[in-house]
């Protein structure tokens, strides 16, 4: 049951008007309907108003809105949302495919979860790819975004976080893929194990924790390509929590490698 509308008193409500009634705000913030018709008070002098009565009466008719259901508005999601994940056979055939088109040499530094699959985690998915690229960004950032591949990349990965890439990490890389125009590389696995520990969120974690299992890294090792880290590093806070991250990383680890 509609509920009467409170008492309409002309110095207290202000609104925009129509033909046949006006949407008001009282100083309060709430809304209401007013008519701007004659309307005839009852008897006990109660003013109410039937809103339905306004709403179709003088040519006011009532349009509903169709709202689409859940199931409706995720199906048209994935509809805006072609993207499966990806593999790292499939972007460095994309990458292949570039240099084919563009005539341009390309070398690539994998980063993120697609170096994982390179490292021999098959089960790690993602949709985007991350790397450190020597070529034109702005140029193989729109030809990936062609093909629906969201792409994250940049020219200098240490710059990535206020904690340095321990210096040298371009030379300790290793080749993934050698063409004429292409070449794909990893970084070494101490160096992706800094990589993700500069991070650190439990995703990173978990990632470190893989490589550093799978090439028997020793906490040793990985202290050490940290203070090379730190080293290179400006002086901040951030610098403290990184530390933290290392020590703890490393007591799952073990002085031998094995977590």
């Amino acid at each position: 049951m509609l509920k009467p509308l409170r008492q309409l008193e002309d110095n207290e409500y202000f609104g925009l008007k129509s033909s046949s009634m006006s949407i008001s705000i009282s100083r309060h913030g709430h809304p209401s309907l007013r008519s701007n018709r004659h309307i005839k008070w009852p008897v006990d002098g109660i003013r109410t108003i039937d809103v339905c009565s306004l709403l179709f009466s003088n040519g006011h008719p009532f349009h509903p809105i169709r709202v689409p259901s859940i199931i409706e508005t995720i199906e048209h999601l994935q509809r805006r949302s072609p993207l499966s994940a990806l593999t790292a056979e499939q972007v460095i055939g994309l990458l292949t495919r570039y240099t084919s088109e563009t005539g341009a040499s390309l070398e690539v530094l994998l980063v993120g979860a697609l170096a994982l699959q390179a490292y021999g985690y098959q089960d790690r998915l993602t949709r985007d790819f991350d790397a450190e690229i020597v070529g034109s960004v702005d140029t193989l950032t729109e030809f990936l975004s062609r093909h629906s591949i969201p792409a994250d990349l940049t020219t200098n990965f240490s710059g990535w976080s206020v904690v340095a890439m321990p210096p040298g990490y371009r030379d300790r890389a290793t080749n993934l893929v050698v063409q004429s125009n292409l070449r794909v590389r990893l970084l070494a696995p101490v160096d992706f194990v800094i990589s993700k520990l500069r991070r650190g969120t439990d995703l990173d974690l978990d990632d470190a924790g893989f490589v550093a299992k799978r090439y028997h890294l020793t906490s040793e090792q990985i202290r050490t390509a940290a203070a090379a880290a730190l080293a290179a590093s400006p002086k901040d806070t951030a610098l403290f929590l990184f530390n933290k991250t290392v020590e703890l990383f490393c007591k799952s680890v073990g002085p031998d490698g094995n977590e």
